[in-house]
Formats: C-alpha cells, sequence, structure tokens
C-alpha cells in the first residue's frame, strides 16, 4: 500500500485513459497532478471537505431533504430508492457547494441523472459510455458558464489577474482558486474541480442502496442502527464501504526508480492496487464476508487498512479527500433509512460482479412506505 502512493514508484499523469477522463474525472483535474502542482490543487479539495463544520452543515441539509422528499412516499405505488436518493444527494450537496441547480421544476432531476450517468459510464464501452460523455460535457459547459459569471461578480478578471477572493462557498473557493504557477483555473477546468466535488458526493447513493441492501439480507442490523447512536452509525458507514464493492481498484504508472522486492519494475508499466481484495484480506479483516459493523465501534480503521476509496495519506497523496463527505452522508442517511417503515416486494437485488460500478439490479426497490413513529420522533 505505502509503495504504490509513493511518488518515487507510481505515478498518475499519464495513468488515467482518455475515455476515464471523458467520464468520471474530466480533463485536467487534480487525479491527473502529481508533485507540487497535485499538492496546491489538493490542498484546495481538504480546505473545503474536511472542515467538520461544513461537514455538519452538509448533514442538515441532507436530514431536510430526506425528510421532505420521504414524506411524499406514503401515497406512492413504488419508490426505486437509488434513484431517489441520487436526487436527494443532488439537491443537498448543491446547495451546500453553491451551485445553482439547472433551471426548471425538473433541473435536480436532470443533473442528478447526469451526475450519476458520469459514473455509471466510467468503465464500460457503449450506450453507458456515451451516455457518461454526454452528460459530463453537459454539465461542464453549464458550470463553466456559472465560474465566469462568479469571477466577473467578483471582479477577479483574467485566468492571470484580479485580486484575492475570499469564498463564501466550496463553488466560490474552486472558481478562484489559484494553481502553483499563481493562475486562475481556466473556466473548462474549475468547472472539473466542482463537478469533482457534487459528482462523487452523489455517488453515495450507491452506498446507499447497499446499506438497504445490508438491512434487509441482515435485518438485525436495522434496530440497532434506528436507534439513533453516531457511534453505530458511523461503523455501519464503514463497513458498508468494506463489504460491498464499487471501485475494484485503482492504477499508476512505475516511474523509472521503481523497484519491487529489490527488483526494478520496467518504467510505464501500469502498476494495479486491488483494492476489493485488500478489504476482504483475512488477515485485516477476520471472516471478511460476514457484515459485522461490529469491527469499527471500537477503533476507527487505521490509514491503509481500510482503502475502498484509496489508500495514503489524504492531505499529500491521491487518497479521496471525500471521505469524510462519504462518511457523513452515510452516517446522515441510513439511520432514517433503518427507521423507515416499507417492504420489499419481489425483485432483482442480486449485485453483478461483472458490472462496473456495480448495484443492486432493481436499484432497491421500496412498496407500501409508511408512517413511522419511531421515525418522526427522531427527526423532530
Amino acid at each position: 500500500m505505502r509503495w504504490f502512493y509513493d511518488e518515487h514508484n507510481v505515478v498518475r499523469e499519464g495513468a488515467l485513459p482518455g475515455p476515464l477522463l471523458d467520464t468520471l474525472f474530466g480533463r485536467g483535474a487534480v487525479h491527473t497532478l502529481d508533485g507540487g502542482a497535485h499538492r496546491v490543487r489538493k490542498s484546495l479539495f481538504m480546505a473545503e471537505l474536511k472542515d467538520a463544520g461544513g461537514l455538519r452543515d452538509l448533514s442538515d441539509r441532507l436530514a431536510r431533504e430526506w425528510d421532505r422528499t420521504v414524506a411524499a412516499w406514503p401515497g406512492r405505488d413504488r419508490v426505486v430508492l437509488f434513484d431517489e436518493v441520487s436526487e436527494i444527494i443532488t439537491r443537498a450537496v448543491c446547495d451546500w457547494v453553491g451551485v445553482a441547480l439547472p433551471a426548471g421544476p425538473d433541473g435536480s432531476r436532470h443533473l442528478a441523472a447526469d451526475l450519476v450517468a458520469m459514473v455509471d459510464g466510467f468503465a464500460t464501452a457503449g450506450p453507458r459510455h456515451f451516455r457518461a460523455r454526454r452528460a459530463r460535457a453537459r454539465q461542464e459547459a453549464r458550470i463553466a458558464e456559472l465560474v465566469t459569471a462568479e469571477r466577473r461578480r467578483a471582479g477577479t478578471g483574467t485566468e492571470t489577474g484580479g485580486p484575492s477572493v475570499k469564498a463564501a462557498t466550496a463553488f466560490a473557493a474552486v472558481a478562484h482558486h489559484r494553481d502553483a504557477d499563481g493562475t486562475l483555473l481556466d473556466p473548462h477546468t474549475a468547472a472539473v474541480e466542482v463537478l469533482n466535488v457534487i459528482r462523487p458526493t452523489v455517488a453515495v447513493s450507491w452506498y446507499v442502496a447497499f446499506a438497504a441492501h445490508a438491512l434487509h439480507r441482515w435485518p438485525e442490523q436495522r434496530e440497532r442502527l434506528a436507534a439513533g447512536d453516531a457511534a453505530r452509525a458511523l461503523a455501519f458507514a464503514q463497513e458498508v464501504r468494506r463489504f460491498y464493492p464499487f471501485a475494484p481498484f485503482v492504477a499508476g504508472l512505475a516511474t523509472d526508480t521503481a523497484q519491487w522486492d529489490g527488483r526494478p519494475v520496467p518504467a510505464g508499466t501500469m502498476v494495479v492496487l486491488d483494492l476489493y481484495g485488500h478489504d476482504h484480506d483475512p488477515a485485516l479483516f477476520p471472516d471478511p464476508y460476514a457484515f459485522d459493523p461490529g469491527r469499527f465501534l471500537d477503533r476507527a480503521p487505521g490509514r491503509d487498512e481500510l482503502v475502498p476509496q484509496g489508500g495514503g495519506d489524504p492531505a499529500t497523496g491521491h487518497r479521496c479527500p471525500g471521505e469524510d463527505v462519504t462518511l457523513a452522508v452515510l452516517a446522515t442517511l441510513t439511520p432514517r433509512l433503518a427507521r423507515l417503515a416499507y417492504d420489499v416486494p419481489e425483485q432483482d437485488l442480486r449485485i453483478p460482479l461483472n458490472r462496473m460500478p456495480t448495484r443492486p439490479r432493481s436499484g432497491f426497490v421500496l412498496t407500501d412506505v409508511r408512517t413511522n413513529a419511531r421515525e418522526t420522533d427522531a427527526a423532530g
């Protein structure tokens, strides 16, 4: 793990194929940088995504969106949880970040669909891939216009001129961020990085669907999670991330100085880190195919122990800076899901491991959603 995240051994520049950049990350994204350029750009995300007060604010917005949306579910024949949660998170995270939703009554639905498409199509050819490319192009163009308007409002001027601006939102922080060379990001790259805040947050919809799957498969977890204990909610979130597959691996390119076990690794060799295998290693997680949130109740996992979103040091390396956001979203929404009364009709709940990213095939369908006194009490 530490060998993989040492820049003397493995770098990211040139490692990500074009189709992945055109769907998931975007051209010019922080994921493609190394060294000082990477650290300066990464500092932007660390400042915005690691603030405890900001995470509490996001959780509050999520809770309000969940409660408002779920109030309408009892009158519906069926609810596809994955689809609904993607819209809930889209509205909450855009409000939190300061990104305007597309105009119109269906703006949040269309944006959620585009953000889901970017994630759903990154590892495939065919219709899913082209849908993802169209979605990214559409949202990059829209947000680049918002960036230009924000700079005009603040009087920042050109990419090289203008004063520094104190940012009130994460969107403004990206719009006015200066890279290692002292210049503003061009509007397209700024749009890419704005999407790299909101897109992975909406991708937590996959984990919420997995959480519903876990509560259905191991119903004894529902009472424990519904009780509202914060430590239990966090442990449940960690176990969902460990147990269920999402990104099975990450990759980089070997440098000209890379050696493994005393033997040189040819420069440019693709090096792959098996995230799924690591998170199911019995040496790290006894009985790894048992779903057991209790394994995270007494202690936080070590830096290179639980790595569903990559390993290493998030402050200086390529580890996802949004892990705390993922945990905050899950710890906010999954207890509410556990307190919700509903039926699970016959449906295809298989999770195909030959599909990336995978999820329950049905999206997890709920029927006969009922008002639950415990949910009302907890929300109030």
